[in-house]
């Protein structure tokens, strides 16, 4: 998996996480995700998350936000390998669920819980499409 937590110095960090930003607010946005589900998945405090929405140029986000947003956009990446219609590639979140992980339930339930280990084996399910292994 890449990772923003990986870049070279801060000041990569710091660029990368902003773009990334940018980018999951993208995603969560057409994945249908409320408010409320984004600042749980993203863990920022209601106030941070519309500051940081409204002028992302302006995030100071720690390793695990950075590591939940690496999550997010690799999992945007794997639904684009796996589906090549764009209602599936944004749709596929919001589908309940019948694999034993989900117990009927979507994937952006499991993820707007705020738990980072339902963010990190979410991710897994869906990185393994990728292969055919689901």
């Amino acid at each position: 998996m890449t990772s923003i937590v990986e870049a070279q110095t801060p000041s990569d960090a710091r660029r990368m996480g902003i773009t990334g930003l940018r980018t999951a607010l993208n995603i969560l946005d057409k994945w249908g995700c409320t408010a409320d589900q984004a600042q749980a998945i993203l863990r920022l405090p209601k106030a941070t998350y519309y500051k940081y929405r409204n002028n992302p140029d302006t995030a100071r986000l720690d390793k695990d936000q950075l590591t939940r947003i690496s999550y997010l956009l690799n999992m945007h990446q794997a639904l684009r390998i796996v589906f090549e219609n764009p209602e599936n590639v944004y749709g596929f979140m919001s589908k309940r669920n019948h694999n034993p992980f989900f117990h009927g339930r979507t994937p952006l339930e499991v993820i707007a819980s705020g738990d980072f280990g339902a963010l990190y084996e979410t991710f897994k399910r869906i990185d393994t499409m990728r292969g055919g292994l689901w």
